[in-house]
């Protein structure tokens, strides 16, 4: 299994260099164009001791949906990389995380099927300059990629920012767990192929 991966992406929208450590250290160097997606990537990073380094030039200048999506692409096709046949991991994870007031559940089947289950309630349409739609964009993109089937569930909460950052720190721990490494050199899967 790939240790890092390291993913360019060009397009008239976006250039994108990423680098991604799925068994890391929680290292980061973020720099999106966006604070509040910077933000968003660096706790990822952080909460499943992931190094995670991306670098993009956007159109900004339009707003930051290009950005988001792309960014999810390329994390999406980094992690596919890394892991390979899946051999020796867990598969599952999950977890049910709190951020103040806000409890969101994450959880992950590593299983070659990139289904998103996305539902954070009603959010405010702005959380400063980031449209906070693009949240569930940006998991999209990197569902579709990675081919992981994620949920994640809002049980409640009332400040959105409070609500996207548990999204990403508990999609990162679920992650994270089902990532890890079993000592096991059999593909976890009764068909033997995932």
């Amino acid at each position: 299994m790939a240790q890092t991966a390291n993913i360019k992406r060009k397009t008239a929208e976006t250039d994108i260099e990423l680098s991604f450590t799925l068994y890391g250290e929680g290292r980061c160097d973020i720099d999106t164009g966006c604070g509040f997606l910077d933000h968003m990537l660096t706790l990822f990073a952080v909460h499943g001791g992931f190094d995670l380094s991306v670098k993009c030039t956007g159109d900004t200048k339009v707003d930051y949906h290009h950005t988001a999506e792309d960014i999810g692409i390329c994390l999406g096709v980094a992690l596919r990389e890394m892991l390979g046949d899946c051999r020796g991991i867990a598969r599952y994870g999950d977890i049910t995380l709190p951020m103040d007031e806000t409890l969101v559940l994450a959880a992950v089947d590593v299983s070659g099927r990139n289904v998103l289950a996305f539902d954070l309630g009603t959010l405010t349409q702005k959380v400063g300059d980031f449209d906070t739609e693009l949240v569930k964009e940006f998991f999209t993109a990197f569902v579709r990629r990675s081919g992981i089937t994620l949920h994640i569930k809002l049980f409640y909460g009332e400040n959105t920012h409070h609500k996207i950052e548990a999204a990403f720190k508990a999609c990162a721990r679920a992650l994270a767990k089902a990532a890890a490494q079993t000592g096991s050199e059999k593909i976890p899967s009764s068909k033997g192929v995932l």
